[in-house]
């Protein structure tokens, strides 16, 4: 698979190449959103952001929904637009880059996906041929983008990058969350595709995906139990990985009577951050975006040994880092579930340590340094 998948960077280099000859058009934005390719994204958010006060730009994209099942669009309409923007954002690691020397006129901008990580990622957890090619594709980056000084240490290690490339800005995501107005609707428009879920107290259950699920794609909660401990007006929502949700049918649900809803297909996760009252999740950088709605989180790690130690290991001591109780059983969730726990200076602790801004301007700082 590796291989086959170095072949298609070869390729896609190849052509890359060829279109270099081509002049750079600073006119042009390519953006890159192959994990979160969603208008609640901080590439869809940009997008938008370009649109409404750089009309005159234009922009050309590629998701994750475009690759080698689309060969002729893939390898010469995206290599022809991403070698001659003169402006490039990411979310992501695009590993063909590792292939494709980039312009010194261009500015390369990584967003990534998450606010902060709690496990640890790219050169401080991957090995062999990917950490090699990850670094290789990492070292066009002109400009990463971070939200504090903490994320800006870790993510110039974990980006193999000099601190000095690293820009405490905050991140376009952050602007939607903080905006009322907006995420208003966001809620709203949820509810229009969920109208039973209206005045229901919804908890959300986000869990990390594990590498060892590619085989044996599972869910860690039993649901009946945790469901006994539920009141009548509360709902378990579910936020999987597709690979995991796959594994389940519509009708495994619908024997809850509509009191577990799967919303792994819904498009925007910081909707589903809103209209959650509580977030049961484990190591998921999700926390870091809840934590901006000040409500209580609770930390399910039933494998919390197996994944240090086999797993991506995290960047602090976790237990003592989290805003929030750890669990390490079916048994202890539900127990710490019906006692309750204070929570609200821990998340306000944990809410100022990992935001600078909290003023709603990211976005602008963003293009006030690129633009």
């Amino acid at each position: 698979m590796i291989m086959i998948k170095k072949i298609g960077y070869y390729v896609f280099a190849a052509c890359f190449t060829v279109f270099r000859l081509f002049p750079v058009k600073q006119s042009k934005v390519f953006l890159v959103a192959t994990h979160d390719d969603s208008d609640e994204g901080n590439i869809g958010i940009v997008a938008a952001a370009i649109r409404e006060k750089m009309p005159e730009k234009r922009l050309y994209f590629l998701t994750k929904r475009d690759g080698i099942r689309h060969p002729f669009s893939f390898f010469f309409h995206k290599a022809y637009h991403l070698a001659t923007a003169g402006t490039i954002f990411l979310d992501n690691v695009f590993m063909p880059m590792a292939f494709t020397p980039v312009s010194k006129k261009v500015k390369v901008v990584q967003l990534w996906h998450g606010t902060e990580s709690v496990k640890k990622f790219g050169q401080d957890a991957d090995t062999g041929e990917v950490k090699r090619l990850s670094k290789k594709a990492d070292e066009r980056i002109t400009h990463l983008i971070v939200n504090s000084q903490r994320t800006k240490r870790q993510y110039a290690g974990a980006f193999a990058l000099p601190e000095e490339r690293a820009y405490v800005l905050g991140l376009p995501r952050t602007d939607l969350i903080l905006d009322d107005r907006r995420m208003e609707e966001k809620r709203q428009q949820f509810y229009a595709k969920y109208p039973e879920l209206r005045g229901k107290k919804c908890t959300l259950y986000a869990p990390t995906f594990r590498d060892n699920e590619v085989e044996n794609p599972s869910l860690a909660l039993d649901l009946e139990s945790f469901l006994s401990v539920l009141g009548e007006d509360e709902v378990l929502l579910l936020r999987l990985h597709p690979h995991v949700s796959a594994n389940f049918s519509d009708k495994e649900w619908e024997r809850y009577g509509g009191r577990v809803v799967n919303v792994s297909a819904y498009p925007g996760v910081t909707t589903l951050l809103a209209v959650s009252d509580c977030l049961i999740s484990d190591y998921s950088s999700i926390i870091f975006e809840y934590c901006l709605f000040e409500r209580p989180m609770i930390f399910y790690a039933y494998d919390l040994e197996d994944f240090e130690r086999d797993g991506r290991s995290f960047y602090e001591d976790y237990e003592n880092f989290v805003p929030g109780p750890v669990v390490r059983s079916q048994k202890e969730l539900e127990k710490v579930w019906q006692s309750g726990f204070a929570y609200r200076e821990r998340v306000a602790a944990f809410r100022a340590e990992t935001y600078e801004y909290l003023d709603k301007n990211a976005t602008k700082r963003l293009f006030d340094l690129i633009f």
